[in-house]
């Protein structure tokens, strides 16, 4: 009897075996899976961009992610909230306002539940509705009889930052001086933006717009190299006349200030007469030079939604930059607003109107600085900077914007930095095929985009920075590219170079698909730019054809190893 019990215990043990083995319960593979549930993220949604933009849909699509399990959704999100999924890589969004701005990014989701990082971000404007005329009809700007560019005649030309040059009338009433602001070390000065009132228009009369003479067109097509000079560089003592003008053809002198009444101003009036004097001597050195007052950048651009919003209030603006540019002798304007209708500081004016208004002050400058160079002879320059993503070109009017404006230097930088997950290059000539956890773009990526939205290639300075970024416990792999970090800085070239190029500590790698250097010991990762990346960068505006290159900023290389490379790069 007890055996028999035996045989039935044994014969119910095989048995339950039997059925697992069916069931597929004891298959290794689905057993281990249920101990160790899948954790591991799919990648990163690559370069997502719109198909169509009507007024109340906009369709995106972008490349698909991989994982090891699957990806079996996408998950789309508006403005920071989910508005929907999809099981294809791309995805129309309805129910949207007429210009109206908004902002995309996209994450992959695997079986498992797991969600990927988000796709790069892609700001978007709605088009006008299709009854209902555009805020101000593109049709009715109608060009400025100008004379081409002045290019100008120097014997290097060479790429450089963000600005344009103009050139410089004589006499009229100038800016009052405001409070220094406060210094900030980096790549764009921080002084503290004040509150932007209500702007009270003050109506002027236009003066009649008179064709002023052709500009001389430089010597075999010469290259402009654009360097931005940072007033705030005199604290530290590199005032103007270190500079090197036998290698520059235009100055863009930063910042002036926009003022309450909506006329510009002085910036750094404890400074700024003693370096727009050594500023202008060194057209004794280089009589081809031209330089600009740049006016607003990262931290004064809070007024100029304000200033752009009328005519009257666009008279007001342009008429005190002619004033200013003939009191202290320059030969241009660079407007610097960052940025039209999405970006800048929290605290800047915006509005969706922007994207117009700006096309309207740029007219009205254009027709204010003929007006004057008429009467003195000349041609005064008017440019502009802009950043290098599509989110900016989609909030502005290159095709109408190039036809009053004599360049437009490409902030071809910041691409990457402080604000991402990972470590990075802050500014990668080309796209790489690496796997990156965040969104891929580069130089050559922006130019195109540019060129695209129709601005000309032969008017676009491509900028080039003179400093890099820092960034501080790395997480030690693959050299510390792409890696996660726990803070990060800018840092220029000098401090570079002084301090990091010739440390026994470091190595130096080089990306041979990006361009462009980096540093890396163990800890600290450092993205910048070396005479050969500068070089890679010269030969391509030249092979692209382009205007020149622009730099930000010229004291971050006093000894001017980055500008010497460029320049003769460029020739």
């Amino acid at each position: 009897m007890k055996l028999m019990k035996f045989y039935k215990k044994e014969f119910i043990a095989v048995l339950l075996v039997v059925m697992l083995l069916i069931t597929g319960l004891l298959d290794p593979t689905a057993y281990a899976a249920k101990l160790k549930p899948d954790r591991k993220a799919p990648t990163v949604p690559q370069d997502l961009t719109t198909i169509t933009v009507t007024s109340e849909t906009v369709t995106l699509t972008w490349k698909a992610s991989t994982d090891n399990i699957g990806v079996t959704s996408y998950d789309v999100f508006m403005n920071n909230m989910a508005v929907g999924k999809t099981s294809t890589v791309s995805f129309q969004v309805n129910g949207l306002k007429p210009t109206t701005s908004y902002h995309f990014y996209v994450k992959a989701r695997d079986a498992a539940g797991n969600l990927s990082l988000q796709s790069n971000t892609l700001y978007v404007t709605t088009e006008a509705p299709a009854t209902t005329p555009t805020p101000i009809p593109t049709a009715t700007l109608t060009p400025v009889p100008t004379a081409t560019p002045t290019p100008v005649p120097t014997a290097t030309p060479t790429p450089v930052p963000t600005a344009t040059p103009t050139p410089v009338p004589t006499a009229t009433p100038t800016p009052v001086p405001t409070a220094t602001p406060t210094l900030v070390p980096t790549t764009t000065p921080t002084p503290v933006p004040t509150a932007t009132p209500t702007p009270t228009p003050v109506p002027t009369t236009t003066p009649t717009v008179i064709p002023t003479p052709a500009p001389t067109p430089l010597p075999g097509g010469t290259k402009k190299i654009v360097g931005y000079y940072a007033a705030w560089a005199a604290y530290s003592g590199f005032t103007p006349d270190k500079l090197d003008a036998g290698k520059l053809t235009h100055i863009n002198y930063a910042f002036a200030n926009i003022g309450g009444d909506f006329k510009i101003t002085l910036g750094y009036p404890d400074v700024d007469p003693s370096n727009i004097s050594k500023l202008n001597s060194l057209k004794q050195i280089n009589p081809n030079l031209k330089t600009l007052i740049a006016v607003g950048g990262w931290s004064w651009s809070g007024r100029f939604s304000d200033a752009a919003l009328t005519e009257e209030t666009r008279t007001i603006f342009a008429d005190s930059c002619v004033d200013f540019i003939v009191k202290y002798g320059f030969d241009g304007i660079d407007i610097d607003w960052e940025y039209p209708v999405a970006g800048g500081l929290s605290t800047n004016v915006r509005r969706l109107e922007d994207k117009y208004n700006f096309t309207l002050l740029m007219k009205t400058l254009r027709e204010k600085l003929d007006a004057r160079g008429n009467v003195d002879g000349k041609h005064y320059l008017l440019s502009f900077s802009g950043a290098a993503g599509t989110w900016y070109i989609n909030n502005v009017e290159l095709k109408n914007l190039q036809q009053y404006t004599d360049y437009a230097n490409v902030m071809t930088y910041d691409i990457h930095g402080s604000w991402d997950t990972h470590t990075d290059f802050n500014a990668p000539l080309y796209n790489s095929s690496d796997a990156s956890p965040q969104m891929k773009w580069s130089v050559d990526s922006s130019i195109n985009a540019w060129i695209n939205a129709g601005y000309p290639k032969e008017k676009l300075v491509m900028g080039v920075p003179f400093y890099g970024y820092i960034y501080k416990a790395v997480t030690n792999n693959n050299n510390g590219l792409y890696q996660t970090y726990s803070g990060a800085n800018a840092i220029s070239y000098a401090n570079i170079a002084g301090n990091y190029l010739n440390s026994q500590t470091f190595t130096r790698y080089f990306h041979q698909e990006s361009m462009v250097p980096w540093l890396f010991d163990g800890s600290n990762f450092i993205s910048y730019e070396d005479e050969q990346s500068i070089g890679l960068k010269a030969q391509y505006v030249n092979t692209k054809e382009l205007g020149g290159a622009m730099i930000w900023e010229l004291s971050q290389d006093p000894n001017r190893i980055l500008l010497n490379a460029l320049y003769n790069a460029l020739h």
